[in-house]
C-alpha cells in the first residue's frame, strides 16, 4: 500500500517509511503543495494512493464519498515527526487491513 502524506506530516517520513510502505509520498513531493482537498482526492484515487493525514476534512470526505482513496486520519494532535513515524509503525497491520478490507474507507489512529 502506497501512502500520501498530507501537508500536516513531516515531508521526511516517506523516506522514512518505505521499508514498510513502499512508493510512499508527501503531498509537495507529488506538486500538490497549493492543491485542494478535492485536488489531493483525486490524485491519491488516480494514483492507488492511502491518504495519511491529521485533517478531519479527509476523514469527513471519506465518510461522505467512500473509497478510494482509503484515508488514514491521524488523530495525535501536534507530534513531531518521530512520534509519526513511531504511530504509523505501530499500527502497520492495521493500515494493511485497511487496504484489503473492501468495505472500510477510513482508519481512525488516536
Amino acid at each position: 500500500m502506497k501512502l500520501l502524506l498530507d501537508q500536516n506530516i513531516s515531508r521526511k517520513l516517506p523516506a522514512k517509511l518505505q521499508s514498510i510502505f513502499p512508493g510512499t509520498e508527501h503531498v509537495i513531493a507529488v506538486g500538490l503543495d497549493a492543491a485542494t482537498d478535492t485536488q489531493i482526492w483525486a490524485y491519491a484515487k488516480a494514483n492507488g494512493f492511502c491518504i495519511v493525514t491529521k485533517d478531519v476534512d479527509f476523514a469527513e470526505r471519506s465518510s461522505l464519498l467512500g473509497a478510494p482513496p482509503k484515508v488514514v486520519w491521524l488523530r495525535c494532535g501536534n507530534t513531531t515527526p518521530a512520534e509519526v513515524e513511531s504511530i504509523i509503525r505501530t499500527n502497520a497491520v492495521l493500515i494493511m487491513a485497511l487496504a484489503t478490507d473492501p468495505t472500510s474507507a477510513l482508519l481512525e489512529i488516536l
